[in-house]
């Protein structure tokens, strides 16, 4: 419920609301070293690579490029967004301070190692796929 506050009460007050609280679009630093993403960016690229060396064929160039492109892009926007103007105060994480400290997830304390695998779980996981798929193409 609301209530009504007399104007002279309001203006007597020192504090109206708590000041603003920083938007998570301030800290443009992902929270996350950047060789963390170097190595899901190489892992991408390097299914990618797998899959050109398994199945090359001259039909398969131009979805190739189409693919190393975009995933380019999905990694060099964000990139991009975290250097612009204006300046951004914020450091990326120290691959060090990553695994001595951890980070904070929305579930909890995470240990350095724990959100290393977080992270590259997903990009090994489908390069292994790749190779696999591109291992049993080759002996049928």
């Amino acid at each position: 419920m609301s209530i009504r506050i007399d104007p002279k009460t309001l203006a007597t007050a020192t504090e109206i609301a708590a000041p603003e609280q920083q938007r998570a679009c301030e800290d443009r630093t992902f929270n996350l070293p950047v060789s963390l993403h170097a190595a899901y960016f190489g892992l991408s690229l390097a299914f990618l690579a797998v899959m050109w060396a398994g199945f090359s064929a001259p039909g398969l160039a131009i979805p190739m490029v189409i693919c190393v492109f975009f995933t380019a892009a999905f990694y060099v926007v964000p990139m991009l967004w975290a250097t612009m103007g204006p300046d951004n105060p914020g450091r990326s994480m120290p691959f060090a301070s990553l695994m001595d400290k951890g980070v904070d997830t929305l579930t909890g304390r995470c240990s350095g190692g724990a959100a290393v695998a977080q992270v590259l779980v997903l990009p090994a996981l489908l390069l292994f796929w790749g190779l696999a798929v591109v291992t049993i193409a080759a002996l049928v």
